[in-house]
């Protein structure tokens, strides 16, 4: 396991990278990476792949369509994994912020499983109206497009975000799992064994098709692994 820690936006996004024996193949980025390795045995569950475990930070602020910090992923955490197809996995606001990474940047993901996305609509969800945050999701969600990357979604038949899944699945032309459960882990895991591996299989391999210059192949290459920011870095 390598854990690195990368300043983002005032704080310290930490990350932690199980690899395979052999250090090839696809690179499984999971927002809220440690609650779904607690809760769902991710690593096992993918195994064969890299997976990097990102912890939350401020969620709220970061998972919420928040530019900065999807510049910041891009940017500043994804050159640092292994190299090879990226696939990201997120639940609720973590879904909606790999989503949102990837229309402000096309190309970064070639897969994308995006789990009880929080993709509020005024119409679906108006008891949300008072997250601070709810307007900036508001004007992603109703800008959001089909991406080129492979997405598949899954939603729980009892929770409130499964009208708004139906909808952005049917935005983005992708299908939607639906599955028994609410909005809970339990539903998220139960949702990743039969749906997760086939999507990584799709990419194991094949080359990826995002632009070279997006990904570089950080662990391989030195980048510095660090248990504390790098201050040196005058970015936010």
């Amino acid at each position: 396991m390598t854990a690195l820690c990368v300043p983002v936006l005032g704080g310290t996004l930490e990350v932690r990278v199980v690899s395979p024996a052999g250090g090839a193949g696809v690179v499984l980025v999971a927002h809220d990476g440690p609650a779904y390795e607690d809760g769902a045995a991710l690593t096992r569950v993918a195994s064969g792949a890299h997976v990097a475990l990102l912890s939350p930070g401020d969620r709220n602020e970061w998972y919420s369509a928040n530019p900065a910090y999807a510049d910041a992923l891009v940017d500043r955490v994804l050159p640092r994994l292994p190299a090879g197809p990226l696939v990201g996995l997120g639940a609720s606001l973590g879904a909606l912020a790999l989503l949102h990474a990837e229309h402000r940047r096309p190309g970064t993901f070639d897969g994308l499983f995006l789990q009880s996305g929080s993709f509020f609509t005024a119409e679906l969800d108006p008891q949300e109206a008072g997250f601070p945050r709810f307007q900036r999701i508001l004007d992603f969600v109703d800008a959001a497009a089909p991406t080129a990357a492979r997405t598949v979604l899954t939603c729980g038949r009892d929770e409130e975000n499964l009208h708004n899944n139906r909808a952005m699945a049917r935005r983005l032309g992708v299908p939607l799992v639906e599955v028994p459960g609410g909005h809970s882990m339990t539903t998220w895991r139960d949702a990743l064994r039969p749906h997760l591996p086939p999507l990584l299989r799709e990419f194991t391999d094949g080359p990826s098709h995002r632009p070279a210059a997006r990904h570089g192949a950080g662990l391989a290459t030195g980048v510095r692994d660090v248990d504390r920011p790098d201050r040196s870095d005058p970015r936010p």
